[in-house]
């Protein structure tokens, strides 16, 4: 592929990532990875985050909330320190933020949390970086409650066409990871085949959600080739139209 591909979801701040990773970017550059965005996960990790988009010769970007895992660490005051870190030029979305129903937070807390998200969204004039397990109907119901002229993307999204043609009628995007290499995750990887591709990111979670065949193993963006690849297939189109038109879709959301 000539056109350079954007991993837009990759905690590569991540501890699992401390022992190599300026060789990891090596390798991602070489494999045609050459912009990553780093989601925000809670306020101690977002000026991790912001140290490494402001190295030198960083091609790298951040963005600013708290994930619904980590909702006890949304101390007093937190808000405020976050519309200080999306004020960054580095900075280019709110979020991970999101609703899910796989853990023990009550729904109402979640859902409380997350409309603070949806205002600083709209405040920042920036797009959203959402989390959503087993919650579409909820998360939808929330942000029909509002206008949010960036919209935002879906992170790791795994519905049915219905509920990705749902969001991208509202202005959101999907991000499509890992996932789309599993032949069992069937419903997704149809709704990815069928939704207009000007809808569609590329993403790895990293270290999370490996491709199929690396069950186990740490996920890297190094990767995220074989998404693209995973992607032309199911889209009928060469590698190259997927890079060009997720790159072109990512740098479009992010203003990047």
């Amino acid at each position: 592929m000539t056109a350079p591909l954007i991993d837009s979801h990759c905690h590569l701040d991540f501890e699992a990532f401390d022992r190599d990773r300026e060789a990891l970017w090596s390798r991602c550059r070489s494999g045609g990875v050459h912009q990553l965005i780093i989601p925000g996960t809670d306020p101690e990790q977002w000026g991790r985050a912001r140290a490494l988009c402001d190295a030198p010769h960083s091609n790298w970007y951040f963005a600013a909330g708290m994930h619904p895992w980590w909702q006890e660490r949304a101390v007093e005051g937190w808000e405020a320190v976050c519309r200080d870190f999306l004020a960054h030029p580095r900075c280019v979305a709110v979020g991970e933020c999101g609703l899910d129903k796989l853990i023990d937070t009550p729904m109402g807390e979640q859902e409380s949390l997350l409309d603070i998200h949806l205002e600083l969204a709209r405040g920042s004039d920036k797009p959203l970086i959402l989390h959503c397990v087993k919650a579409h109907n909820e998360l939808i119901r929330r942000l029909k409650r509002h206008r949010f002229p960036r919209g935002g993307v879906v992170h790791a999204f795994s519905g049915s066409e219905d509920i990705a043609q749902t969001y991208w009628q509202m202005g959101f995007r999907l991000g499509v990871g890992g996932v789309i290499t599993y032949e069992r995750a069937r419903k997704t990887r149809d709704a990815v085949s069928r939704v207009p591709f000007e809808a569609l990111l590329l993403e790895t979670d990293a270290p999370d959600m490996p491709v199929s065949g690396r069950q186990g193993e740490r996920n890297s963006p190094e990767f995220l080739p074989l998404i693209a690849q995973a992607l032309a297939g199911l889209r009928g189109c060469t590698e190259e139209q997927v890079a060009r038109q997720t790159t072109d879709n990512a740098r479009q959301l992010f203003g990047i």
